[in-house]
């Protein structure tokens, strides 16, 4: 099987230049993208993301700001911070990291952030408006991996995709974005009986669920597309014969890359696509404000 890696970097590339013209145009009308990004508490790997985030949003011309906030932080006062951030005109796009303290409440945080300016796409209103049609504002990982199946030049329309993983996040948004392109998606999850039944049936084979090496090669259609969300640090022997970590996704990549027709590395492939739909959404939300601002004013 000659399979062919999704080069997440190189497409990411071409949502950025999008991205980076568009700012150019935003700028000229008095507009400036500003993004603000929230962590709470200490995390290693979001402290790392955030970086990324920040630098990918300069080189395009975003504006970033970056809002640190201490684990013990309450409801209350998060969501008071949040208010602020809503009410200032400045600021176009808002971003809450995940994972947070498990005193504070996600949903409701993320549901806090204005809808307008929720560039991650993860309030009820816009993942709702995915139902409708509208995934301007999707989910960034999400619209990434659709983005990333796209890229294939296989006909969406009717083909067969099995996602693995039903988080708010990832599985269940994605599954409405590609039911919307006229796939035909099938959800599994911890409650799936047998799992290798369904990806073998894939056309395209979507799998998030945070445990490496799940998918093997016996469970992969020969010929099929698999889109790798799986961000995954495991322990393995260096050549040195010490001890060190590895990312690896939920796909056993070596193994699965001899079967499929496509496939996503990790890292390199939803990653970058992921960050890019980030800024992307940032624009968007920032043109619906203008637009939104000029109606208010017009005479």
């Amino acid at each position: 099987m000659n399979y062919k890696i999704i080069d997440g970097k190189k497409l990411a590339q071409v949502v950025k230049d999008d991205a980076r013209e568009r700012v150019i145009k935003l700028k000229a009308l008095g507009w400036t993208p500003r993004l603000v990004s929230i962590d709470v508490g200490d995390s290693a790997a979001v402290s790392l993301y955030i970086k990324n985030q920040q630098k990918a949003a300069e080189k395009v011309g975003i504006e970033f700001e970056h809002r640190h906030y201490p684990g013990s932080i309450t409801q209350r006062e998060m969501g008071a911070a949040i208010h602020a951030f809503n009410a200032d005109p400045r600021v176009t796009g808002i971003i809450l990291q995940r994972p947070v303290p498990n005193t504070l409440d996600l949903e409701e945080l993320e549901n806090t952030i204005h809808h307008s300016k929720d560039v991650e796409g993860m309030s009820s209103l816009n993942i709702g408006n995915i139902v409708y049609g509208d995934s301007s504002l999707g989910p960034c990982t999400s619209l990434a991996s659709v983005e990333l199946l796209k890229s294939t030049g296989l006909n969406l329309r009717g083909l067969e995709v099995v996602v693995v993983g039903h988080s708010e996040i990832v599985g269940k948004p994605v599954a409405l974005l590609l039911v919307e392109d006229l796939c035909t998606v099938t959800i599994c999850h911890h409650g799936t009986r047998n799992l290798s039944y369904h990806t073998r049936q894939a056309d395209a084979l979507i799998v998030a669920v945070g445990k490496p090496g799940l998918i093997t090669a016996n469970m992969v259609k020969p010929g099929a597309a698999v889109i790798d969300i799986g961000i995954n640090q495991v322990d393995v022997t260096l050549p040195d014969g010490s001890r060190g970590t590895k990312v690896v996704g939920d796909v056993d990549f070596d193994t699965v890359k001899e079967v499929a027709g496509w496939i996503t590395p990790v890292p390199g492939g939803v990653g970058p696509m992921t960050v890019a739909m980030l800024l992307r959404n940032t624009v968007v939300a920032t043109e619906r404000q203008r637009k939104r601002y000029e109606e208010l004013v017009r005479p």
